[in-house]
């Protein structure tokens, strides 16, 4: 079993939180683990926004007993363990790809000690196949301030919950439901073409809480709009929404995202 340690408890309790939230959203939930250059990065697909999340965590050290994961779980990943280090291995030279189950994971992280063991691999779910490209991030104008994003998703919410009141009973059936939701969160803000539900994603995950210092004290960067073949990806610094806008190939991989402080 690979178990990976990650820089500090605070690393290990925010990524369990990530964790946790995904699996409100489906207790079934799978996610697809990539490491390397001493990160690591969780992938994950909350069913109701039709979206990727992301949570990174920098890495301290990695323990491998005989016998690590069992193979990438047919996502497209490599080979499981990846050749991973032995016991006491340099982060830098962990390779790991390989999808688990979100429950399993979760169980396996011990926060006191700034820990997670990596469960078996499992069978992955045809969007862990295809996930976003390695690199050529470049960002994008016309993102609204954290305030006006969060305004945004308030105003949508309110009007699903008015619109839902105003529908005769008989027409208030889920498909009708849905359909005003796809009409609400299909909406792109500002002068961008990000779809509303990737904020709203982004907000339920907590990845727009009020940005905490940096080591300097200066305040943590704010919310960025970035796109690369095809993706559109909502960066800040507690993780990443991304959503695919165009066809792309968008081969997996870890450059380009940002490691999330803690």
């Amino acid at each position: 079993m690979t178990v990976l340690r990650l820089a500090d408890a605070g690393e290990a309790a925010d990524l369990a939180a990530f964790l946790a939230r995904l699996i409100h959203y489906d207790r079934g939930a799978a996610v697809r683990l990539q490491a390397g250059g001493g990160v690591l990065a969780v992938f994950g697909r909350p069913p109701s926004f039709e979206v990727l999340a992301i949570r990174t965590a920098r890495l301290a050290g990695v323990d491998e007993e005989a016998g690590g994961p069992a193979g990438a779980g047919g996502s497209g990943g490599s080979d499981g363990s990846g050749g991973a280090g032995r016991s006491g291995g340099s982060p830098a030279g962990l390779a790991l790809d390989v999808t688990v189950s979100a429950g399993e994971l979760l169980e396996g992280i011990q926060e006191a000690a700034g820990s997670l063991a990596v469960p078996a691999a499992v069978t992955g779910p045809p969007w862990a196949g295809v996930l976003p490209p390695r690199g050529g991030w470049k960002r994008v104008p016309g993102l609204p301030s954290p305030e006006a994003l969060t305004h945004a998703v308030s105003a949508a919410v309110a009007e699903f919950r008015a619109r839902d009141e105003a529908l005769p009973p008989q027409a208030r059936t889920r498909s009708e439901r849905d359909r005003i939701g796809r009409e609400i969160w299909s909406r792109t803000l500002g002068d961008t073409e990000l779809p509303l539900r990737v904020v709203h994603a982004a907000q339920s995950l907590g990845f727009l809480r009020g940005a905490r210092a940096g080591a300097t004290g200066a305040p943590a960067p704010g919310p960025a709009l970035l796109a690369a073949g095809g993706w559109l990806r909502l960066s800040t610094p507690y993780g990443s929404v991304a959503v695919r806008t165009v066809g792309s190939a968008g081969r997996a991989g870890l450059s380009g995202l940002t490691v999330t402080p803690v």
